[in-house]
């Protein structure tokens, strides 16, 4: 881009005495001046539609403007820092470049490998600290066996039998008796209790406590 400069001052020629040679205005100056002032049009972008080439420049505007300003390379930049001020965590689920790289600015470390993020909760032991860690990949669920008691109580019985009260002979030197009575018999209290073992339940393994997850580049920016 270029910007017109004149070359011939016409108003000092005003000032000078007729007759001399310099004060004609030559069509040579004239067309001198012309093509200058269209070298300089066709050098500088319109007003509509523009279309720049080089490195143009504008003023940055203030952090937090929203307006139909022209954004610079500052201005984007700055907004981006204020978007991941230290602390922040970043995500990519396809490149694993560090994010310093990919945003220009800060220091990033590889962040939470093999873990899930979980909101803070005040009210929660477990998660009323940032960065504070718990859970386990592995549950291990022990076999056990369970085992049941059962217990039979007899209130009491009676058993009633016949009771022979004499021994008389017979034919051919047999005996037998006689006088037959029926008589009972009573039985007191009894408990019986019995143990039953039933067989190992449950399932001794690991890997049993995975939650359904992603996996994904993560970084936070320490500085």
């Amino acid at each position: 881009m270029s910007d017109y400069t004149k070359a011939t001052n016409f108003a000092q020629k005003d000032g000078l005495s007729s007759g001399d040679p310099n004060k004609i205005i030559k069509g040579s100056e004239i067309d001198a001046e012309y093509n200058a002032i269209a070298s300089a049009i066709t050098s500088k972008s319109d007003l509509n539609s523009p279309t720049f080439t080089g490195t143009p420049s504008a003023p940055t505007a203030s952090t937090g403007t929203s307006s139909t300003q022209l954004a610079t390379t500052a201005f984007v930049q700055s907004a981006l820092v204020g978007a991941y001020p230290v602390g922040s965590i970043y995500m990519n689920a396809a490149v694993a470049t560090n994010p310093a790289t990919l945003l220009g600015f800060g220091t990033w470390v590889a962040f939470g490998a093999g873990k899930v993020p979980v909101g803070i909760d005040a009210a929660d032991t477990d998660f009323d600290t940032v960065e504070e860690t718990g859970g386990t990949k592995d549950a291990i669920i022990p076999t056990h066996n369970h085992t049941a008691t059962t217990t039979s109580t007899d209130a009491g019985h009676q058993h009633t039998y016949t009771r022979y009260n004499t021994l008389e002979g017979g034919t051919g030197g047999s005996t037998f008796w006689v006088n037959s009575s029926t008589q009972s018999t009573s039985v007191g209290y009894a408990q019986i209790t019995s143990s039953t073992t039933v067989a190992n339940a449950g399932e001794s393994a690991t890997g049993k406590n995975l939650q359904p997850y992603i996996v994904v580049y993560m970084w936070k920016r320490t500085a």
